[in-house]
């Protein structure tokens, strides 16, 4: 290996050992604590070498960003198997609400909050989620094709269920369920009984 494949090989490893330490403390520790210094601390280097790979803090959770969409595609890509495209939408739902549920301040992250975005509005298109959107597209386009639902433009299909999905766990996530005054199982099923439903109307 040349001088110049070592320098690029260590240059990602430590883009990946900050994604991965900021990635950690946003999980645990939330968004408003995940500091530069904070993280550069966590991997026992300077806030200056962060500084090196971004510009701010908003650039960085572009990039963790970016991981958790990752995720969120390996899960879609374990849960929604069924042959029958209606019931694999089913499945995408179902998974994107346990992500979302089980991941509150990832989901923040991905789908509620304005910083990382930030870093797009230098950009064309928002890249993070092509992946992800992509699959959930493929689905309907299949539900469409075999006559599954009641949509006749996969666009309008594909945002329909995605508001709704989103819709429902930003319920949660920002704890507006609370007006509710269930139990978190209570909580829980409302949500997923709502979904579901939501999914029995656009079955054709």
């Amino acid at each position: 290996m040349g001088i110049t494949e070592r320098k690029e090989r260590e240059k990602q490893e430590m883009r990946k050992n900050i994604i991965d330490a900021a990635m950690h403390m946003f999980m645990h520790e939330g968004y408003e604590d995940a500091s530069i210094r904070k993280i550069a601390d966590k991997i026992e280097y300077s806030p200056a070498t962060i500084y090196l790979y971004y510009k701010d803090k908003d650039e960085l959770l572009y990039d963790v960003q970016a991981e958790c969409f990752s995720r969120l595609v390996e899960v879609f890509k374990e849960r929604t198997t069924a042959a029958d495209p209606f019931e694999r939408l089913i499945q995408f739902g179902e998974a994107y609400m346990d992500f979302g549920l089980q991941n509150p301040q990832v989901y923040e992250l991905m789908f509620i909050m304005k910083a990382p975005m930030k870093t797009v509005e230098a950009c064309e298109m928002w890249k993070n989620g092509d992946d992800a959107f992509a699959l959930l597209v493929q689905c309907m386009a299949e539900c469409m094709e075999m006559g599954r639902v009641k949509f006749n433009d996969v666009l309008q299909g594909v945002l329909s269920v995605w508001a709704m999905s989103h819709g429902l766990i930003s319920l949660e996530v920002c704890y507006r369920m609370k007006v509710m005054n269930l139990t978190e199982e209570q909580v829980k099923a409302a949500l997923y009984s709502s979904l579901h439903h939501y999914l029995d109307t656009i079955k054709k």
